[in-house]
């Protein structure tokens, strides 16, 4: 009952993050990677020892000038440059070759070469854009139909409505951070960010339908006379300790992911990993508690 009574503290500090988040956007906006933008993304190894990564950079200043090198680990390259023919290509190679780039004996491997047109860069977006616009339409109509038997004391819309409010909440934030992250450390979005965002749709929704869900069956067994609010708050106690264990054990795998997964999944274990902790927060602090809101606000029109 306490998260019902305190909700004006929750709503405040969620705004601030959300506020924070659209500003971020707006003056900034998201870093494309090269699904999205176009380009060649090729990730390097040297096993005995890599080139000079300045003398690397000079020689593919000769092929694309505005391409870009930065160390991953201890002995790999990842190189950005705009999308590559296969002439280019094979000149590429020859500069990435350590052979040819320093007096070492060592050569490249070349553990990913990605090279994608601004053609399809474009496609891949507006796929994203409907991907996430269809989920979305999906988790209303599924909302309105599993709670289409409530009506009182919160019409069944108001669930959907609430649901699509913290599911605004759960996106916004990992949108957010990765645009400021994009700003300050260079972090790009791609087609595995848009993926990590379905995710978060999912299970945010899942954990929101659970409270929803308890709050329907009590309020079946609760007497007419009992509050909205007490329910509400019944309900999220009687669902707390499951959703915060089972947010709990899925950011633990997610860390360890982060950790040791490498650089090909950080990024999309890192969105993961604030939207699940995002999802859990709205579900029992924002979604549950707006209802009452809602209710309050309809009770004071009668």
């Amino acid at each position: 009952m306490w998260v019902i009574n305190n909700r004006k503290i929750f709503y405040t500090a969620s705004g601030i993050l959300v506020l924070i988040s659209f500003l971020s956007l707006i003056f900034w906006g998201l870093k494309p990677g090269i699904d999205f933008a176009g380009g060649t993304l090729i990730e390097v190894q040297y096993p005995n020892g890599h080139p000079d990564q300045s003398a690397l950079s000079v020689k593919l200043s000769q092929i694309d000038p505005g391409a870009s090198i930065r160390p991953s680990g201890s002995d790999e390259y990842i190189v950005r440059m705009k999308p590559v023919d296969q002439t280019e290509k094979s000149s590429v190679f020859g500069v990435l070759n350590a052979s040819e780039s320093t007096s070492t004996n060592s050569q490249a491997v070349i553990k990913t070469f990605d090279s994608i047109g601004p053609i399809l860069g474009a496609e891949a977006l507006r796929k994203a854009y409907v991907s996430i616009i269809l989920v979305i339409i999906g988790i209303v109509i599924f909302i309105t139909f599993a709670f289409r038997k409530v009506s009182l004391p919160v019409s069944s819309w108001k669930y959907g409505l609430t649901a699509i409010i913290a599911l605004i909440h759960d996106v916004i934030i990992p949108v957010g951070a990765f645009s400021i992250l994009g700003h300050f450390a260079g972090y790009e979005v791609d087609t595995l960010f848009v993926t990590a965002l379905l995710v978060i749709l999912g299970f945010s929704v899942h954990d929101t339908i659970v409270v929803f869900d308890r709050v329907r069956e009590n309020l079946k067994l609760a007497s007419a006379k009992k509050p909205f609010g007490e329910v509400v708050g019944e309900s999220i106690s009687q669902t707390f300790t499951r959703s915060i264990n089972t947010s709990l054990t899925t950011l633990i795998a997610l860390v360890v992911l982060y950790i040791l997964g490498g650089s090909t999944t950080e990024h999309f274990s890192l969105a993961l990993i604030i939207g699940i902790a995002a999802g859990t927060y709205s579900s029992i602090f924002i979604g549950s508690p707006l209802l009452v809101t809602l209710e309050r606000l309809q009770a004071k029109k009668k």
